[in-house]
């Protein structure tokens, strides 16, 4: 692309990667690199819509993926950079860094245009519509339940089972929003967004932003990705974090037990003893007044539905045991794809060799797809974080066929052997940690 010298900015410049990566955030300064072009986005980091963290764990690098992979509206996003433009790469100087296989990213970039022209980044949205109404009837059919069959053990049970569904199915329709794939415009997505996750779920839209666009931007990438922020004060994650965990001779857990206390303190604890009262401290803290309002809406609307039915002890009785079942199979889910994969400090390599080496499938079938929110195609989620769900398994093949060529394993498991498979590596990390930290 042609250099476009920004309305009132200084003389463009050209730049090495060395320079570059010298403004990665260790000092005051912060560069990045898009199609060649230099942006200082030192001051622009508290600005950045995506927020300040996400645009800065690119700091140093190209970004030239991840801004084509988050951003539905490129053309519109880049008259904003324009006044943050300081110059380009040197001529003599390749596109990106040498730790990024060249052949890989070419290819994957035609492979994103053949996508494009396939229609794969356009939403179906009957499919979201009729994915809505089964939760909402779903929420409907809760009630009903207490106010038919009467608050006995086995129909208060029966609602809560329901209630959690409905809440794991609104988790994984508001994951849709978040990622601008539904809507062509960022309006209606974001709207959206508050309303699945504020008035059906009760949480922040904002605090959902601020954590997993991080998560796609460097997924297992130590201090970077804040799914994995657990370590090390709970878990040893990965092979060369736990050895260099015990190598460091840290021990804030037992971590050689750690795939047994993980059934304490992961599947049944995360959601009722942790983020359900986080979400509060960070709107308050942050001052997100307008998602504090859509989350008000949701705790109303179920003291009004369920308070004449259960009274205010039973209502609270229901809530947490929909919150606790619903940590359950949120936390099996999500963590299946990236716990046992590879976790490291970030090393700065190409944008499908990051996503491939944190992430992992399940097989799909219709109950996989149903129950994970077609989290089970982890892989093509990753690398175009904005495609509909329902064509994750349509481009499977040709991301497949991509991986074959340059000798990346694509891996795909039954749904029960990934549940598996955090245990075991838990397991298996929790003994590199010991072995380190007895004998190294």
């Amino acid at each position: 692309m042609a250099p476009e010298t920004p309305a009132q900015g200084p003389t463009l410049r050209y730049f090495t990667w060395d320079e570059v990566a010298q403004r990665s955030g260790r000092g005051k300064e912060r560069w990045l690199v898009i199609e060649r072009k230099v942006y200082n986005i030192s001051e622009f980091t508290r600005r950045h819509p995506g927020g300040s963290r996400v645009i800065s764990h690119y700091a140093g690098q190209d970004a030239t993926d991840p801004f084509v992979a988050f951003h539905i509206n490129k053309g519109l996003v880049r008259k904003y950079m324009n006044s943050l433009l300081i110059g380009e790469l040197s001529p003599e100087q390749p596109s990106f860094e040498p730790t990024k296989n060249k052949e890989l990213t070419d290819e994957f970039r035609e492979l994103r245009a053949t996508v494009e022209q396939m229609g794969l980044m356009k939403a179906n949205h009957v499919f979201f519509l009729l994915y809505l109404l089964h939760i909402l009837l779903l929420d409907v059919a809760a009630w009903l339940t207490l106010w038919v069959f009467g608050t006995s053990y086995v129909p208060f049970l029966l609602c809560a089972v329901l209630l959690s569904t409905v809440q794991a199915q609104a988790g994984w329709l508001q994951h849709d929003f978040g990622h601008l794939s539904v809507f062509t415009t960022s309006t209606w997505n974001h709207l959206l967004h508050h309303f699945v996750i504020g008035h059906l779920k009760g949480a922040p839209a904002s605090w959902w932003n601020h954590l997993h666009f991080q998560h796609h931007a460097k997924p297992n990438c130590f201090r970077k990705d804040p799914d994995i922020n657990m370590h090390p004060f709970f878990f040893a994650l990965g092979k060369i974090l736990s050895v260099e965990l015990g190598k460091q001779k840290k021990k804030y857990m037992p971590y050689n037990h750690q795939h047994k206390y993980f059934f304490l303190i992961g599947p049944p604890a995360l959601l009722p003893l942790y983020f359900q009262w986080y979400i509060f401290y960070f709107v308050i803290q942050r001052k997100k007044w307008v998602d504090l309002a859509w989350m008000t809406t949701f705790y109303v609307r179920l003291f009004l539905t369920y308070v004449p039915l259960l009274g205010v002890k039973g209502l609270l009785g229901l809530f947490f045991m929909v919150r606790f079942l619903e940590s359950n199979w949120f936390v099996w889910v999500t963590q299946m794809n990236h716990i046992p994969m590879h976790i490291d400090h970030d090393r700065n390599v190409d944008w499908v060799s990051t996503q491939l080496q944190a992430t992992c499938n399940v097989h799909k079938s219709a109950f996989n797809d149903w129950f994970s929110g077609h989290l089970n195609f982890q892989i093509e989620h990753h690398l175009f974080p904005t495609m509909p769900r329902h064509n994750y398994h349509k481009v499977a093949p040709l991301v497949q066929s991509l991986c074959a060529k340059h000798g990346i394993e694509y891996q795909s498991k039954p749904l029960l052997s990934a549940f598996a498979d955090i245990v075991h590596s838990l397991k298996e990390s929790g003994q590199l940690w010991l072995d380190a930290y007895l004998h190294q």
